[in-house]
């Protein structure tokens, strides 16, 4: 069983920088496609950015975040910029156990979620 650990959230102010992390232990973590979602309240989970092979992005962080990861360090980085407040939201890492995957946008497509980390843009 995967387990992933967040941290790294907090409070910034726009156009200011943060970066998230994600610690996975319990599998194989070079296996799996990992993924950043995140929840505003009141919305549903959106997608973030992925990485496996490739990277991916959501429209709405394309050109201001970047996703990593270290498979020595079984963690995965979401490197925030240019924050702004409609960033503000709890942000999820996810384990997906099909490296690459056509619905990598999906919630369905992760089966290993952690417990979110809170992210807070001031105007």
């Amino acid at each position: 069983q995967v387990q992933l650990v967040e941290s790294g959230g907090g409070v910034v102010q726009a156009g200011d920088s943060l970066r998230l992390s994600c610690a996975a232990s319990g599998g194989t973590f070079s296996r799996y496609g990992m993924g950043w979602f995140r929840q505003a309240p009141g919305k549903e989970r959106e997608f973030v950015a992925r990485v496996d092979g490739r990277t991916y992005y959501g429209d709405s962080v394309k050109g201001r975040f970047t996703i990593s990861r270290d498979n020595a360090k079984n963690t995965v980085y979401l490197q925030m910029n240019s924050l702004k407040p409609e960033d503000t939201a709890v942000y999820y890492c996810a384990a997906d156990s099909s490296y690459f995957s056509i619905s990598f946008g999906s919630k369905a497509a992760y089966e290993h979620w952690g417990q979110g980390t809170q992210v807070t843009v001031s105007s």
